[in-house]
């Protein structure tokens, strides 16, 4: 099979769908493997090092989607390359379509099979080709978080960890999943005051038993994230439906009565977002002021990291890369019904119930196309 890797496209996107070990590893299975020129410079892997892999450098993205059979991508599709797949294309990349009509109706008129990393499961339910940047962006949200709590940054000018004889900040932490709980060990790290919000009581058992006295569980309901929201100087939405947008756990209102110069930092926003408030940004232009209060809502933000990033995704991704090249999407998708998750989008019909609802349109199993 040819495996097609172009360059990411999106705004101060870095990373690239394969690390030149997992082209190497492809090249070994008996594949092909394109890659565009330039595509792996962000996580300083230039174009020698991914030929010594045994890849193909093609010049232009065009030339890749042209020759490709697979296509991997870390971001969803830009625009121009929606306009490049094809009908009997397969594309594996991260999609995030219930939060974004004009790229579900793109892909379901390219009529290419498109698998999303992020609805691929596994036999404990959960998601392993989402937790590693989850893992990536749950710790750089107190990073983030930290620096835009600063006063040149707009924030109210209050250290994370505080000093002896001064309060720590106060971190809000919604959700204790893979980001959640990543972004809780951060901030306990670095001593803040953290309080951990979810709805899951075994959850919070468990996260209760992981940080003991050095973090407050909370049960989600309305009232116990409005107090802990309403007194917080950092909140990170770390909440996550898998395949369906994020519920608005944080209105308007809330972020009214917070502090000015408080912080909130979005993790969710790929799915559109926990806060009424947040609406999508770029790391060129990461924050904004909504209310008094600090939003940072950046849509990749594992790619401000993109060597660890890159290296964690594809450690992921790799053995279900090899499983779809060696066996073809159809009967993979068939032998791992973990794999068939991830189809989202087939022949322009939607086949991932979620995303199916969020647009109000009609679903077909990807079962019944697999066989």
């Amino acid at each position: 099979m040819k495996i097609g890797v172009p360059r990411e496209i999106k705004t101060h996107e870095y990373r690239v769908g394969l690390t030149p070990a997992g082209v190497r590893e492809l090249i070994h299975h008996g594949h092909a493997v394109l890659v565009e020129r330039n595509a792996g410079n962000g996580i300083g892997c230039d174009d020698e090092v991914y030929r010594s892999a045994g890849a193909t450098v093609l010049d232009t993205a065009a030339e890749v989607f042209a020759a490709a059979d697979l296509i991997i991508k870390v971001k969803e599709p830009q625009p121009e390359e929606i306009a490049r797949l094809r009908s009997g294309q397969v594309l594996f990349t991260y999609l995030h379509l219930a939060a974004d009509r004009t790229q579900t109706d793109g892909l379901l008129r390219s009529a290419a099979t498109c698998i999303a990393y992020e609805t691929v499961t596994d036999r404990v339910g959960t998601l392993p080709l989402l937790a590693p940047m989850s893992e990536v962006a749950g710790r750089m949200a107190v990073q983030v978080g930290a620096h835009c709590l600063e006063r040149e940054q707009g924030g109210a000018g209050i250290l994370l960890g505080g000093v002896p004889g001064v309060a720590p900040a106060k971190v809000v932490v919604l959700g204790g999943g893979v980001s959640g709980t990543n972004a809780a060990r951060m901030a306990v790290g670095l001593e803040a005051s953290v309080t951990i919000i979810d709805k899951s009581l075994p959850r919070l058992k468990e996260l209760d038993l992981q940080f003991g006295p050095r973090a407050t569980t909370l049960f989600a309901t309305t009232e116990a994230i409005e107090h802990a929201v309403v007194a917080a100087d950092l909140v990170i939405g770390a909440v996550l439906v898998p395949g369906a947008a994020a519920p608005k756990l944080v209105t308007r209102a809330m972020v009214r009565q917070m502090r000015p110069g408080s912080v909130l930092v979005d993790i969710a926003i790929d799915q559109g977002g926990c806060f009424e408030t947040s609406r999508p940004t770029t790391h060129s232009v990461p924050t904004y002021v909504d209310e008094g209060v600090v939003h940072y809502c950046v849509t990749n933000m594992p790619g401000a990291v993109a060597r660890t990033s890159t290296f964690a995704l594809t450690n992921a991704t790799l053995p279900f890369v090899l499983a779809l090249a060696d066996k073809g999407w159809q009967r993979a998708l068939r032998e791992d019904p973990y794999l068939r998750e991830g189809l989202n989008i087939h022949d322009g019909k939607i086949t991932h119930p979620a995303v199916a609802t969020a647009f109000g349109l009609p679903c077909v199993p990807a079962g019944d196309l697999v066989g």
